[in-house]
């Protein structure tokens, strides 16, 4: 069996997670050629895939797992709130991982601020993605923890290449 990684991206509201994980995922697939899978976690539960009244929405709340499937898109509804393990399962087929949020898994970690550090991060990260609108010498850092630029996707590729949890 091949080695499947699996790194997870953490940090305030606007911090700029999902444009991160979005470059970093295309290089991945487009250079790297690399299967991605991404983990997107909801905490204040306000996404919304489904409307109310359609099949889906019905069969979603029976408690049923429900998968929906279509030419173009595969969508997996669940009632319970997956670990690791079982999202992997699910994806199968991914040389990468890449998990936003989700502080609870066990997976190395980088953080992604802009603006100012919030301390409260610091004992679930690995590494620290910013740019320059943050003086680092302004902060105690924990110890090993790297810092990378925000802004250079290829720098966040070789160190997820070199840190990331074989899964």
């Amino acid at each position: 069996m091949k080695k499947r990684l699996a790194v997870a991206f953490t940090g305030p509201s606007n911090s700029g997670k999902t444009t991160l994980i979005l470059k970093v995922a295309r290089k991945l697939i487009n250079e790297y050629d690399k299967k991605v899978a991404i983990v997107k976690h909801d905490p204040s539960d306000k996404a919304r895939f489904d409307v109310e009244g359609k099949d889906s929405y019905k069969f979603a709340n029976t408690g049923a797992e429900v998968i929906v499937t279509s030419p173009t898109r595969t969508t997996y509804f669940s009632k319970k709130s997956e670990n690791l393990d079982e999202m992997i399962r699910l994806f199968d087929n991914f040389d990468i991982l890449l998990v936003e949020g989700l502080k609870s898994l066990a997976l190395p970690r980088i953080s992604i601020f802009r603006n100012s550090l919030d301390s409260d991060y610091f004992p679930y990260m690995d590494a620290l993605a910013i740019d320059d609108s943050i003086n680092i010498s302004e902060y105690s850092l924990p110890n090993e923890v790297d810092i990378l630029d925000l802004n250079n996707p290829d720098e966040v590729i070789s160190w997820i290449l070199e840190n990331a949890k074989e899964v």
